[in-house]
């Protein structure tokens, strides 16, 4: 039982980092100037969930995902 716990916490500490990683990635959501002269409705701006921002968000929810069951799994204390 203590080796599945080092294990899960092993791979609850990796995603920690990676999701860390991922989050700095991440453009800021602010539109700063750019939302003054419409430059936020760019083609970029319009397929953002096929472009690479959309996949580092979608990855981001499934981590986070796996952060809070991890977590909750750790926390239960029998495990």
């Amino acid at each position: 039982m203590a080796t599945a716990k080092t294990i899960v916490t092993i791979v609850f500490i990796l995603i920690c980092l990676v999701l860390t990683v991922i989050i700095l990635m991440q453009e800021g959501k602010s539109a700063g100037l750019g939302a003054i002269s419409g430059a936020a409705d760019t083609y970029w701006g319009k397929n953002k969930g096929r472009s690479m921002e959309g996949m580092l968000v979608k990855f981001t929810k499934a981590l986070v995902v796996l952060f809070m069951l991890i977590s909750g799994i750790l926390n239960i204390g029998s495990f």
